[in-house]
């Protein structure tokens, strides 16, 4: 088993959260953080659980010394704009987050079931499936639920702004957009 794959013990997620193993102990045995026990009756927490946990409860750790990244899904048609958002998130000096892309909205759907993004950089007017249904549809699902969402719209009305909103995406940003706005909403989003 590398690294990688490891599981973590209490004390490393103790010290990776900055807080104390009887903390720790709390979250498990709260069922907010999931974990396993040993033959010996130690906690095990396994990785992809920790960094769900510390998406799910927006906590900022560090994983062996480097910032966790944040899984942000960009969803676009237009392949330019799709460069423009990227090459704003990448430029961030961390490399801070981990991105991923989708053309339409039947492929965001796909991927958010497989990468778990933390946002959703959402275009409103796709093929196949439109942003609008996949904010409700993030929206009905638990699992989803709390995945939060940046429209981007090249329709900027307020009338179009606010069906963005009640079908469910946290902000509403209209093309074109600046560098500068784009990153601030991000940030401000993913706290």
């Amino acid at each position: 088993m590398s690294n990688d794959e490891k599981p973590y013990t209490t004390g490393e997620v103790a010290e990776l959260s900055h807080v104390t193993i009887n903390a720790v102990k709390k979250w498990i045995s709260a069922g907010k953080l999931p974990a396993f026990k040993t033959p010996g009756g130690h906690f095990r927490i396994k990785r992809d659980d920790f960094r769900r946990f510390i998406v799910k409860y927006r906590l900022h750790v560090k994983d062996n010394g480097v910032p966790v990244k944040r899984k942000v899904l960009i969803v676009d048609d237009d392949t330019s704009m799709v460069g423009f958002l990227k090459k704003a998130l990448e430029a961030s000096k961390d490399n801070y987050y981990d991105i991923e892309v989708a053309g339409d909205g039947y492929e965001a759907l796909i991927k958010v079931g497989s990468f778990r993004p933390e946002l959703l950089v959402l275009d409103i007017k796709m093929p196949r499936i439109d942003g609008l249904e996949v904010c409700r549809r993030l929206r009905a699902d638990e699992k989803t639920s709390d995945t939060k969402i940046l429209a981007i719209t090249g329709f900027g009305g307020d009338e179009d702004v606010s069906k963005v909103l009640e079908a469910g995406a946290d902000n509403c940003l209209s093309k074109p957009m600046q560098f500068a706005e784009f990153k601030e909403s991000v940030e401000k989003l993913l706290g």
